[in-house]
This record gives structure tokens, C-alpha cells and sequence, in this order.
């Protein structure tokens, strides 16, 4: 089993960056693809970005590409997402998950753990 949390969300003004963590424990995460989601109040859960084992691939959602940049640091069992540019519709609780495939899907069903979020508020 591999257990996330998420840390690092906030009120930020628009144009304002936040970094996000995900801390893993359990087991090591080193060869699990790592991604990023969001679900903002009323809509579904949506893909923000993904990371392969070992960072040899990234994946970003259009709506966050070249504002938004993940990473990883398995030697610490951590994922990150470096939020630059952000705007009110970024304001979403954001969930990091993983996933125990070299792929990096997504969509919500290819990723087999789930961190409980951290909120992110964005004001105009």
C-alpha cells in the first residue's frame, strides 16, 4: 500500500504561484507513476499533469501547460506541482495520486492511490 498527502495550498491573488507536495510512505514510489488532479466545487475530477517513474516522461492538461510544472524527488518519496500564472479557475482542491504502471494516464481510473487533497484558492 502507499499512503499520499498533499501540503502546500492556499489563497494565492491571480498571477500568484503555490507549490504543491506529495509526501509517500508505505513503499517506495521510485518505478509508480505520479499525477495530479483536481475537482473544483460541483464538476468532476479533472487530469492537471503526470510524471513517469523516474521523470523520464510528463503529461500536462492543456488548461496548465507552461504554467504548471511537475517533478519528482524519489530519493525523497515526493512529488511536486510548481503552479506559476494562476488564475480563479485553478481554485479546485487538488489530489495527488499514483499509479503502479511505467504509463502516465489520464484519467481517474488509472491510478490506484489517492491523497485526501489540499485546497487551492485563487481570487480575482
Amino acid at each position: 500500500q502507499v499512503q499520499l498527502v498533499e501540503s502546500g495550498g492556499g489563497l494565492v491573488q491571480t498571477g500568484g504561484s503555490l507549490r504543491l507536495s506529495c509526501a509517500t510512505s508505505g513503499r517506495s514510489i521510485s518505478s509508480h507513476s505520479m499525477a495530479w488532479f483536481r475537482q473544483a466545487p460541483g464538476k468532476e475530477r479533472e487530469f492537471v499533469a503526470a510524471i513517469s517513474g523516474f521523470a523520464l516522461s510528463k503529461n500536462y492538461a492543456d488548461s496548465v501547460k507552461g504554467r504548471f510544472t511537475i517533478s519528482r524527488d524519489n530519493a525523497k518519496n515526493t512529488a511536486y506541482l510548481q503552479m506559476n500564472g494562476l488564475k480563479p479557475e485553478d481554485t479546485a482542491v487538488y489530489h495527488c495520486a499514483a499509479a503502479r504502471t511505467v504509463a502516465i494516464p489520464t484519467s481517474t481510473d488509472g491510478y490506484d492511490f489517492w491523497g485526501p487533497g489540499t485546497q487551492v484558492t485563487v481570487s480575482s
